[in-house]
C-alpha cells in the first residue's frame, strides 16, 4: 500500500523574498557592514541563496561580496561517496575572513558538520556563521543556525522541501506530511 502525502505551502515567493531579506540585513549588522566577508552556498540550493543573500548585500551596501560554491560531498559521513578524495575547490580564501555558510535546510546537522570540515580544510577563518532559510529542529549534532529564515518544528515522518525559481518553476517552501 503506498503512503499518501498531504503537501502543505508554508512560505510563498513573497515570504522567501522576505525572510532572504532579512537575513541578509542581519548579517550585515552582526558583521558590521561586509568587509571581509565571504558567502559560501552549500551546494545545490544554498549555492542560489548565497547568491541572492550578496546580490542584496551588494545593492545595500555598494560593493561586492564574494560568493563560492561549497561542495560537501566528500565530507559527508552518512552517505558514501563516489567522488575522489580530494579538497573542494572554492575559488576563494577563507584565511582570516568572516564566512557565512548559507544552506536551505537544517535539520540533523550532517551537512554543516561536513561543511565545517570543508572550509577548514581549505584554512582557518576568522569566524564562521551559519544562515539557513529554514531551521526544521531533530538535530544529531549541536549545531544552531545565526541567521533563520523561518523555524518550521516537524515530525521526522515529515518532508520540507525547499523550490527556487532558479532551478524549479517557482520560489516556495512546502512541508510534505504523511496521511493516514
Amino acid at each position: 500500500m503506498e503512503k499518501q502525502v498531504q503537501e502543505i505551502e508554508l512560505m510563498n515567493e513573497e515570504a522567501v523574498k522576505r525572510a532572504l531579506t532579512r537575513i541578509t540585513y542581519e548579517i550585515i549588522e552582526k558583521n558590521k557592514g561586509v568587509e571581509d566577508l565571504v558567502i559560501l552556498g552549500i551546494k545545490t540550493r544554498g549555492v542560489y541563496l548565497a547568491h541572492r543573500i550578496a546580490q542584496r548585500m551588494e545593492q545595500l551596501e555598494g560593493r561586492p561580496v564574494e560568493v563560492a560554491e561549497l561542495d560537501i560531498s566528500n565530507y559527508r559521513d552518512d552517505q558514501q561517496s563516489l567522488a575522489s578524495a580530494h579538497k573542494p575547490d572554492l575559488n576563494c580564501t577563507v584565511q582570516g575572513k568572516k564566512v557565512v555558510i548559507v544552506d536551505d535546510v537544517l535539520y540533523t546537522g550532517r551537512t554543516i558538520r561536513a561543511a565545517l570540515d570543508a572550509i577548514i580544510d581549505q584554512g582557518r577563518p576568522k569566524r564562521i556563521y551559519l544562515a539557513v532559510l529554514i531551521d526544521r529542529g531533530h538535530r544529531e549534532l549541536p549545531i544552531r543556525a545565526d541567521f533563520i529564515g523561518k523555524n518550521i518544528p516537524t515530525s521526522s515522518e515529515e518532508d520540507i522541501k525547499v523550490s527556487l525559481t532558479d532551478i524549479d518553476e517557482k520560489d516556495r517552501v512546502t512541508i510534505h506530511k504523511p496521511t493516514q
